[in-house]
């Protein structure tokens, strides 16, 4: 087990050793030495606590239970019981939620909260709800950067003829294409060998999972964009929620809140610490570079971008895009 509090070992020591009167099952896609990973460590370890040891959250990282696009699809079956599948995976049930693949949508990291926590971020878990799940909170990954194996990405023109991998999405799609880049839909745990046996030449990942999943290894240039947000908006199975101890709910939840802080907080530390790794590797190796965008470029990259938007006020809605916009 992954305790680390001493509170945490004083209640392994007092506890009886019987098993879990509940057992909740988690599920996710991306390396346990992640933010998100360590977060939904932290989850199952609040939980435990939380309750006494009554309910016990069991981890399955690196897609090890359901990989990516499966868990939304378990999560309804009641296969699974909590998840936090990045929002491109919800586009589909709730169109909505395109809104954060918006390139230079937002300003910086705590635009990004004051959104995801305030009113555009609760319009959205509502709509979640309805399709049959519990939206409970949303989580960090960072803002996205773009590599490539081809050239290093200064201008938008740079973009034009290569080939990037991305997730499902719409906005993600005209993005490129805007560029006149072509795009391909992969899921995550593919990314790697795509890169590497040159089928996409490029990608766009935030920080840790360009680091975790070693994507420097087979990319030869790195440009820190910053250009859009990546999230996780974790969600209950409703039928599993719907049938659990309405006393023990309230732990669940207050859990769910401690994680989300500490994972957000953990993304931010995590971003200038695997910069610094990423600027090591890059001066020791050769092979590999970082580029900064000059505040010019990226309001030229900025212009370029913004001209997608109108594309989507019909699905996504003006008025969400303008709240988002008017956020402080």
């Amino acid at each position: 087990m992954k305790w680390c509090s001493i509170f945490s070992l004083i209640m392994l020591l007092v506890l009886p050793t019987f098993a879990a009167e509940y057992t909740i099952k988690l599920t996710h896609v991306v390396s346990p030495n992640t933010p998100k990973g360590k977060g939904a460590d932290f989850l199952a370890k609040r939980v435990y606590e939380l309750t006494n040891g009554r309910v016990e959250v069991i981890v399955y990282p690196n897609s090890e239970l359901y990989g990516d696009g499966e868990e939304i699809k378990a999560l309804k079956l009641g296969h699974v019981h909590i998840a936090m599948p990045s929002f491109s995976k919800f586009t589909s049930m709730v169109p909505q939620m395109q809104l954060f693949d918006l390139p230079f949508l937002f300003r910086d990291e705590n635009h990004v909260h004051a959104v995801l926590d305030g009113e555009v971020g609760q319009i959205i878990k509502d709509k979640v709800t309805a399709k049959g799940f519990v939206a409970l909170d949303y989580w960090d990954a960072g803002f996205k950067h773009l590599s490539s194996n081809k050239k290093a990405i200064i201008e938008g023109s740079d973009l034009k003829g290569q080939n990037f991998r991305i997730m499902n999405s719409h906005v993600l799609e005209a993005q490129f294409k805007t560029m006149s880049a072509n795009t391909y839909v992969l899921p995550f745990s593919k990314v790697y060998g795509a890169l590497q046996q040159g089928i996409v030449d490029g990608a766009e990942n935030p920080l840790s999972n360009f680091y975790t999943k070693k994507f420097y290894e087979v990319q030869s240039d790195l440009t820190l964009s910053a250009h859009g947000y990546l999230g996780y908006l974790v969600i209950m199975s409703e039928s599993f929620w719907r049938k659990f101890p309405s006393d023990l709910k309230p732990m669940i939840v207050q859990a769910v809140k401690e994680a989300t802080a500490y994972e957000r907080k953990l993304v931010s530390q995590d971003d200038e610490e695997t910069l610094q790794k990423l600027k090591e590797y890059a001066k020791t190796t050769g092979h590999f570079t970082i580029h900064t965008l000059s505040a010019e470029q990226k309001e030229s990259w900025q212009k370029a971008m913004e001209a997608i938007y109108p594309q989507f006020y019909g699905a996504i809605g003006e008025d969400l895009i303008k709240k988002v916009q008017a956020t402080h």
